[in-house]
Protein backbone atom coordinates (compact mmCIF):
# COMPACT_ATOMS: atom_id res chain seq x y z
CA UNK A 1 0.00 0.00 0.00
CA UNK A 2 3.02 2.32 -0.10
CA UNK A 3 2.04 2.94 -3.72
CA UNK A 4 -1.29 4.37 -2.64
CA UNK A 5 0.49 6.69 -0.21
CA UNK A 6 2.74 7.75 -3.10
CA UNK A 7 -0.25 8.29 -5.40
CA UNK A 8 -2.02 10.32 -2.72
CA UNK A 9 0.96 12.64 -2.29
CA UNK A 10 1.20 13.09 -6.04
CA UNK A 11 -2.54 13.74 -6.26
CA UNK A 12 -2.37 16.57 -3.73
CA UNK A 13 0.72 18.08 -5.36
CA UNK A 14 -0.58 17.96 -8.90
CA UNK A 15 -4.06 19.22 -8.02
CA UNK A 16 -2.29 22.22 -6.49
CA UNK A 17 -0.37 22.68 -9.74
CA UNK A 18 -3.63 22.36 -11.69
CA UNK A 19 -5.20 25.06 -9.54
CA UNK A 20 -2.22 27.34 -10.09
CA UNK A 21 -2.49 26.71 -13.82
CA UNK A 22 -6.09 27.87 -13.65
CA UNK A 23 -4.92 31.05 -11.94
CA UNK A 24 -2.36 31.64 -14.66
CA UNK A 25 -5.11 31.23 -17.23
CA UNK A 26 -7.24 33.83 -15.47
CA UNK A 27 -4.37 36.32 -15.33
CA UNK A 28 -3.17 35.84 -18.89
CA UNK A 29 -6.69 35.58 -20.33
CA UNK A 30 -5.51 33.22 -23.08
CA UNK A 31 -7.77 30.84 -25.02
CA UNK A 32 -5.43 27.88 -25.06
CA UNK A 33 -7.52 25.71 -22.77
CA UNK A 34 -10.74 25.57 -20.77
CA UNK A 35 -11.84 24.30 -17.39
CA UNK A 36 -12.74 20.96 -18.97
CA UNK A 37 -9.11 20.38 -19.91
CA UNK A 38 -8.08 21.05 -16.32
CA UNK A 39 -10.47 18.59 -14.73
CA UNK A 40 -9.39 15.99 -17.27
CA UNK A 41 -12.75 14.34 -17.68
CA UNK A 42 -14.09 15.78 -20.93
CA UNK A 43 -11.46 16.85 -23.44
CA UNK A 44 -12.09 19.94 -25.56
CA UNK A 45 -11.41 20.39 -29.25
CA UNK A 46 -7.68 20.66 -30.15
CA UNK A 47 -6.38 24.17 -29.49
CA UNK A 48 -4.80 26.28 -32.19
CA UNK A 49 -1.35 26.48 -30.63
CA UNK A 50 0.83 24.92 -27.98
CA UNK A 51 1.68 26.93 -24.88
CA UNK A 52 5.40 26.19 -24.53
CA UNK A 53 5.64 28.02 -21.21
CA UNK A 54 2.97 25.81 -19.74
CA UNK A 55 4.69 22.72 -21.17
CA UNK A 56 7.79 23.66 -19.20
CA UNK A 57 5.71 24.18 -16.07
CA UNK A 58 3.94 20.84 -16.41
CA UNK A 59 7.21 19.02 -17.20
CA UNK A 60 8.78 20.60 -14.11
CA UNK A 61 5.75 19.63 -12.01
CA UNK A 62 6.11 16.01 -13.11
CA UNK A 63 9.86 15.92 -12.53
CA UNK A 64 9.72 17.66 -9.15
CA UNK A 65 6.54 15.97 -7.93
CA UNK A 66 7.27 12.40 -8.94
CA UNK A 67 11.05 12.65 -8.64
CA UNK A 68 10.83 14.14 -5.17
CA UNK A 69 8.22 11.60 -4.10
CA UNK A 70 10.40 8.71 -5.29
CA UNK A 71 13.44 10.03 -3.43
CA UNK A 72 11.31 10.47 -0.32
CA UNK A 73 9.80 7.01 -0.73
CA UNK A 74 13.25 5.42 -0.97
CA UNK A 75 14.56 7.34 2.05
CA UNK A 76 11.58 6.68 4.30
CA UNK A 77 10.71 3.14 3.18
CA UNK A 78 13.15 1.07 1.13
CA UNK A 79 16.29 2.29 2.86
CA UNK A 80 15.05 0.82 6.14
CA UNK A 81 14.84 -2.72 4.73
CA UNK A 82 17.60 -5.10 3.57
CA UNK A 83 18.68 -4.76 -0.07
CA UNK A 84 19.70 -7.63 -2.34
CA UNK A 85 20.25 -8.48 -6.00
CA UNK A 86 17.39 -7.88 -8.43
CA UNK A 87 14.91 -10.75 -8.18
CA UNK A 88 11.31 -11.71 -8.99
CA UNK A 89 8.45 -12.43 -6.60
CA UNK A 90 5.09 -14.06 -7.33
CA UNK A 91 2.44 -12.51 -5.08
CA UNK A 92 -0.54 -13.07 -7.35
CA UNK A 93 -2.36 -15.24 -4.80
CA UNK A 94 -1.99 -12.83 -1.89
CA UNK A 95 -4.60 -10.60 -0.24
CA UNK A 96 -7.44 -11.86 -2.49
CA UNK A 97 -5.88 -9.68 -5.24
CA UNK A 98 -6.79 -6.50 -3.36
CA UNK A 99 -3.21 -5.30 -3.73
CA UNK A 100 -3.56 -5.66 -7.52
CA UNK A 101 -6.72 -3.55 -7.41
CA UNK A 102 -4.64 -0.97 -5.53
CA UNK A 103 -1.98 -1.02 -8.25
CA UNK A 104 -4.59 -0.43 -10.91
CA UNK A 105 -6.04 2.46 -8.91
CA UNK A 106 -2.66 4.11 -8.37
CA UNK A 107 -1.69 3.85 -12.04
CA UNK A 108 -5.10 5.09 -13.18
CA UNK A 109 -5.05 8.10 -10.84
CA UNK A 110 -1.49 9.10 -11.74
CA UNK A 111 -2.34 8.80 -15.43
CA UNK A 112 -5.54 10.80 -15.00
CA UNK A 113 -3.81 13.68 -13.23
CA UNK A 114 -0.88 13.72 -15.63
CA UNK A 115 -3.22 13.71 -18.64
CA UNK A 116 -5.20 16.66 -17.26
CA UNK A 117 -2.00 18.66 -16.81
CA UNK A 118 -0.66 17.86 -20.27
CA UNK A 119 -4.04 18.70 -21.80
CA UNK A 120 -3.72 22.21 -20.38
CA UNK A 121 -0.56 22.82 -22.43
CA UNK A 122 -2.37 22.69 -25.75
CA UNK A 123 -1.15 19.32 -26.99
CA UNK A 124 -3.63 17.18 -28.90
CA UNK A 125 -6.14 14.88 -27.23
CA UNK A 126 -4.20 11.78 -28.24
CA UNK A 127 -0.87 13.21 -27.09
CA UNK A 128 -2.28 14.13 -23.69
CA UNK A 129 -3.88 10.69 -23.28
CA UNK A 130 -0.69 8.82 -24.20
CA UNK A 131 1.51 11.12 -22.10
CA UNK A 132 -0.73 10.61 -19.09
CA UNK A 133 -1.03 6.86 -19.55
CA UNK A 134 2.68 6.28 -20.10
CA UNK A 135 3.46 8.47 -17.09
CA UNK A 136 1.37 6.29 -14.79
CA UNK A 137 3.05 3.09 -16.02
CA UNK A 138 6.52 4.66 -15.84
CA UNK A 139 6.14 5.90 -12.26
CA UNK A 140 4.78 2.58 -11.02
CA UNK A 141 7.50 0.66 -12.89
CA UNK A 142 10.18 2.67 -11.07
CA UNK A 143 8.60 1.67 -7.75
CA UNK A 144 8.41 -1.95 -8.89
CA UNK A 145 12.11 -1.83 -9.74
CA UNK A 146 12.85 -0.66 -6.20
CA UNK A 147 10.81 -3.65 -5.00
CA UNK A 148 13.00 -5.87 -7.18
CA UNK A 149 16.09 -4.91 -5.19
CA UNK A 150 14.40 -5.24 -1.80
CA UNK A 151 14.95 -8.49 0.13
CA UNK A 152 11.40 -8.44 1.51
CA UNK A 153 9.67 -8.01 -1.85
CA UNK A 154 10.61 -8.44 -5.49
CA UNK A 155 9.64 -7.56 -9.02
CA UNK A 156 6.08 -8.81 -9.51
CA UNK A 157 4.74 -9.37 -13.02
CA UNK A 158 1.26 -9.33 -11.51
CA UNK A 159 1.87 -5.81 -10.22
CA UNK A 160 3.18 -4.72 -13.63
CA UNK A 161 0.09 -6.16 -15.35
CA UNK A 162 -2.17 -4.30 -12.92
CA UNK A 163 -0.28 -1.05 -13.54
CA UNK A 164 -0.69 -1.43 -17.31
CA UNK A 165 -4.40 -2.21 -16.92
CA UNK A 166 -4.94 0.88 -14.77
CA UNK A 167 -3.22 3.24 -17.19
CA UNK A 168 -4.70 1.39 -20.18
CA UNK A 169 -8.19 1.95 -18.79
CA UNK A 170 -7.61 5.69 -18.96
CA UNK A 171 -5.93 5.78 -22.39
CA UNK A 172 -8.44 3.48 -24.09
CA UNK A 173 -11.42 5.54 -22.93
CA UNK A 174 -9.84 8.82 -24.01
CA UNK A 175 -9.00 7.46 -27.44
CA UNK A 176 -12.44 5.89 -27.90
CA UNK A 177 -14.74 8.47 -26.29
CA UNK A 178 -12.58 11.53 -25.45
CA UNK A 179 -13.82 11.28 -21.86
CA UNK A 180 -13.72 8.97 -18.86
CA UNK A 181 -17.13 7.33 -18.96
CA UNK A 182 -16.00 4.74 -16.40
CA UNK A 183 -14.07 6.10 -13.43
CA UNK A 184 -11.92 4.01 -11.11
CA UNK A 185 -12.73 4.93 -7.50
CA UNK A 186 -11.83 3.97 -3.94
CA UNK A 187 -13.64 3.89 -0.61
CA UNK A 188 -12.71 2.86 2.92
CA UNK A 189 -14.33 2.17 6.26
CA UNK A 190 -12.36 1.42 9.43
CA UNK A 191 -13.04 -2.03 10.84
CA UNK A 192 -12.94 -3.34 14.38
CA UNK A 193 -12.07 -7.00 14.75
CA UNK A 194 -13.69 -8.08 18.01
CA UNK A 195 -11.32 -10.47 19.85
CA UNK A 196 -8.12 -8.85 21.15
CA UNK A 197 -6.07 -11.44 19.25
CA UNK A 198 -7.40 -10.16 15.94
CA UNK A 199 -7.22 -6.49 16.90
CA UNK A 200 -3.58 -6.90 17.90
CA UNK A 201 -2.83 -8.60 14.59
CA UNK A 202 -4.59 -5.80 12.69
CA UNK A 203 -2.60 -3.16 14.61
CA UNK A 204 0.60 -5.04 13.75
CA UNK A 205 0.13 -5.35 10.00
CA UNK A 206 -2.27 -2.48 9.22
CA UNK A 207 -1.20 0.18 11.74
CA UNK A 208 -3.25 2.07 14.30
CA UNK A 209 -3.95 5.53 12.85
CA UNK A 210 -6.86 6.19 10.49
CA UNK A 211 -4.70 7.22 7.52
CA UNK A 212 -2.40 4.22 7.96
CA UNK A 213 -5.39 1.88 8.17
CA UNK A 214 -6.93 3.45 5.06
CA UNK A 215 -3.74 2.80 3.09
CA UNK A 216 -2.97 -0.66 4.45
CA UNK A 217 -6.10 -2.42 5.69
CA UNK A 218 -7.42 -4.41 2.74
CA UNK A 219 -10.38 -5.57 4.83
CA UNK A 220 -11.84 -2.06 4.88
CA UNK A 221 -11.13 -1.08 1.27
CA UNK A 222 -13.40 -1.23 -1.76
CA UNK A 223 -12.41 -0.51 -5.37
CA UNK A 224 -15.13 0.64 -7.76
CA UNK A 225 -15.77 0.92 -11.49
CA UNK A 226 -18.17 3.84 -11.67
CA UNK A 227 -19.96 4.30 -15.03
CA UNK A 228 -21.74 7.50 -16.01
CA UNK A 229 -25.25 6.49 -17.13
CA UNK A 230 -25.93 9.60 -19.23
CA UNK A 231 -22.72 9.13 -21.23
CA UNK A 232 -23.79 5.63 -22.31
CA UNK A 233 -27.51 6.42 -22.69
CA UNK A 234 -27.81 10.11 -23.61
CA UNK A 235 -31.50 9.82 -24.50
CA UNK A 236 -32.49 8.90 -20.94
CA UNK A 237 -33.94 11.69 -18.82
CA UNK A 238 -31.40 11.31 -16.01
CA UNK A 239 -29.10 13.79 -14.26
CA UNK A 240 -25.68 14.10 -15.90
CA UNK A 241 -23.90 13.37 -12.61
CA UNK A 242 -25.59 9.99 -11.93
CA UNK A 243 -23.28 6.96 -12.03
CA UNK A 244 -23.79 3.25 -11.48
CA UNK A 245 -20.86 1.50 -9.85
CA UNK A 246 -19.64 -2.04 -9.30
CA UNK A 247 -17.22 -2.67 -6.44
CA UNK A 248 -14.88 -5.35 -5.16
CA UNK A 249 -13.51 -5.89 -1.67
CA UNK A 250 -12.21 -8.61 0.63
CA UNK A 251 -12.54 -9.41 4.31
CA UNK A 252 -11.11 -11.48 7.17
CA UNK A 253 -7.52 -11.29 5.89
CA UNK A 254 -4.85 -11.45 8.59
CA UNK A 255 -1.97 -12.51 6.36
CA UNK A 256 -0.99 -12.46 2.73
CA UNK A 257 -2.10 -16.01 1.87
CA UNK A 258 -3.44 -17.69 5.03
CA UNK A 259 -4.56 -16.59 8.48
CA UNK A 260 -1.54 -18.00 10.30
CA UNK A 261 1.05 -15.76 11.96
CA UNK A 262 3.66 -15.61 14.70
CA UNK A 263 3.45 -12.69 17.11
CA UNK A 264 6.32 -10.71 18.63
CA UNK A 265 6.45 -13.13 21.58
CA UNK A 266 7.03 -16.10 19.29
CA UNK A 267 3.52 -17.51 19.74
CA UNK A 268 1.96 -18.97 16.58
CA UNK A 269 -1.69 -18.15 15.88
CA UNK A 270 -3.60 -20.46 13.55
CA UNK A 271 -6.90 -18.84 12.59
CA UNK A 272 -7.72 -20.76 9.44
CA UNK A 273 -11.17 -21.16 10.97
CA UNK A 274 -11.75 -17.55 9.86
CA UNK A 275 -12.58 -17.87 6.17
CA UNK A 276 -11.24 -15.17 3.88
CA UNK A 277 -13.78 -14.09 1.30
CA UNK A 278 -14.44 -11.66 -1.53
CA UNK A 279 -17.23 -9.09 -1.64
CA UNK A 280 -19.03 -7.81 -4.73
CA UNK A 281 -21.09 -4.63 -4.71
CA UNK A 282 -23.58 -2.67 -6.80
CA UNK A 283 -24.33 0.93 -5.85
CA UNK A 284 -25.29 4.35 -7.23
CA UNK A 285 -22.59 7.01 -7.34
CA UNK A 286 -22.01 10.65 -8.24
CA UNK A 287 -19.58 12.01 -10.82
CA UNK A 288 -18.74 15.30 -9.13
CA UNK A 289 -17.09 16.71 -12.24
CA UNK A 290 -20.48 16.62 -14.00
CA UNK A 291 -21.83 19.17 -11.52
CA UNK A 292 -21.72 22.56 -13.21
CA UNK A 293 -19.97 25.37 -11.35
CA UNK A 294 -18.15 28.54 -12.32
CA UNK A 295 -15.79 28.26 -9.36
CA UNK A 296 -12.25 27.26 -10.35
CA UNK A 297 -11.58 26.17 -6.76
CA UNK A 298 -14.63 23.91 -6.71
CA UNK A 299 -13.66 22.34 -10.03
CA UNK A 300 -10.26 21.44 -8.58
CA UNK A 301 -11.86 20.13 -5.36
CA UNK A 302 -14.40 18.07 -7.35
CA UNK A 303 -11.59 16.63 -9.47
CA UNK A 304 -9.74 15.48 -6.34
CA UNK A 305 -12.83 14.16 -4.52
CA UNK A 306 -13.92 12.27 -7.63
CA UNK A 307 -11.12 9.81 -6.85
CA UNK A 308 -13.32 8.46 -4.05
CA UNK A 309 -16.67 6.69 -4.18
CA UNK A 310 -19.53 8.84 -2.90
CA UNK A 311 -21.12 7.20 0.18
CA UNK A 312 -24.43 5.58 -0.81
CA UNK A 313 -26.38 2.39 -0.01
CA UNK A 314 -25.02 -0.73 -1.71
CA UNK A 315 -26.13 -4.24 -2.58
CA UNK A 316 -23.49 -6.77 -1.51
CA UNK A 317 -22.99 -10.35 -2.67
CA UNK A 318 -20.76 -12.46 -0.42
CA UNK A 319 -20.90 -15.90 1.21
CA UNK A 320 -23.27 -16.79 -1.68
CA UNK A 321 -25.90 -14.41 -0.27
CA UNK A 322 -27.10 -10.87 -0.93
CA UNK A 323 -26.90 -8.19 1.77
CA UNK A 324 -27.94 -4.54 1.87
CA UNK A 325 -25.56 -1.94 3.30
CA UNK A 326 -27.54 1.18 4.08
CA UNK A 327 -24.49 3.43 3.80
CA UNK A 328 -21.30 2.12 2.20
CA UNK A 329 -17.98 3.88 2.72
Amino acid sequence: MKRMLFAGCVLIFQCFIAASQDSLHAKNDTASFTADSLIGIRLVEPVSHINEKRIRIVAAANLIGYGGSLVSLYSTWYKKYPQTHFHFFNDNKEWLQMDKAGHMYSAYMESRISMALWRSTGVTDKQAAWAGGLSGVAYQTIIETLDGFSAQWGWSWGDIAANVLGSGMLVSQQLAWKEQRVLYKFSFHRKTYGPSELNQRADEIYGTGFLERMLKDYNGQTYWLSANVKSFFPSLNLPAWLNLSMGYGGDDMFGGRVNIWTDKNGLTHDRRDIKRYGQYYLAPDIDLTKIKTKSKVLRTVFFALNSFKFPTPSLEFSHYKFHVNWLHF
